[in-house]
């Protein structure tokens, strides 16, 4: 099997794509009553910095995120909240949103999807 050595950052669009995707999200985020509460007012930013920077080295930019806060471990960063099924769903709500918001095409938004829902799955640690 041959490996993908595809840049997905660059395809999707740099900085200025992830940057555009994390701010379509939050805008979702701050009005949705299940994910509002999980974050505090005055870490929004942060967290939207945050998860750009994620994105962006998970998908082949730059380092930024590892630099600044070591390995991701999803799981253990994400252990504090309580995130159930409907956390899960209101999270990929919110993220669809900004997935369709973007200008990528239909194969780049699938391929960018399927990360994410799965990247959702995982995170869920509660049944309720």
């Amino acid at each position: 099997m041959e490996r993908d050595t595809t840049n997905y950052y660059e395809l999707f669009g740099g900085e200025a794509f992830f940057a555009d995707l994390v701010s379509q999200f939050y805008a979702h985020v701050a009005v949705n009553p299940v994910l509002r509460p999980m974050y505090p007012e005055s870490d929004m930013k942060g967290a939207a910095r945050r998860l750009q920077m994620f994105l962006e080295q998970y998908w082949g930019g730059p380092s930024t995120y590892q630099e600044e806060r070591g390995h991701p471990r999803l799981r253990m960063r994400h252990a504090g909240f309580h995130i159930n099924q409907e956390a899960r769903d209101a999270w990929i709500g919110c993220m669809k949103l900004a997935v369709d918001g973007t200008s990528l095409g239909q194969d780049e938004k699938d391929k960018l999807w399927r990360y994410l829902e799965g990247a959702a799955n995982h995170l869920v640690n509660q049944l309720d």
